[in-house]
This record gives structure tokens, C-alpha cells and sequence, in this order.
């Protein structure tokens, strides 16, 4: 089995796979709770936890949105 798996990692599909998955959200995950500091839910319940959530990410959209915005003032 464990050489199945491997078998299956170093084929041509398991590695756009993995090239996929690097690329994809977790990235900003790492910069919210590591840059942003943001590493524990502390509220309790689904909709507060999605509220908390939907916040950090909002936050996180407007920084990027704000540095975009800077950077292009400095070009122009």
C-alpha cells in the first residue's frame, strides 16, 4: 500500500495535483493567523464563528485592496 501511494505521488496526475493544491487558499490561512496574528476562534457557536471568520476576511481584503491602491499611486 505504501508503495502505492507513492507510486501515485510521483506520477505526472499526483504532481498537478500537488501543484494545485499549492496555489490554492491555504496561503492566505497561513498569513492570516501568522502575519495577522489571528490563531483562535473565541467566540462560540456556528454564526458567531462565521461572523468572526467573514470579519478577518473582510480585514484581509481591504488590506490587500489598500496596498494595491498605494502601490498604483506610486507608479503613476
Amino acid at each position: 500500500m505504501h508503495q502505492e501511494v507513492l507510486n501515485n505521488l510521483e506520477s505526472i496526475h499526483g504532481a498537478l495535483l500537488r501543484m494545485n493544491r499549492s496555489i490554492q487558499a491555504e496561503g492566505i490561512f497561513g498569513v492570516m493567523k501568522y502575519d495577522r496574528w489571528h490563531k483562535r476562534l473565541v467566540r462560540r457557536g456556528q454564526i458567531k464563528v462565521e461572523l468572526d471568520i467573514y470579519l478577518v476576511s473582510i480585514g484581509f481584503n481591504l488590506h490587500k485592496f489598500y496596498t494595491k491602491q498605494i502601490r498604483l499611486q506610486k507608479v503613476a
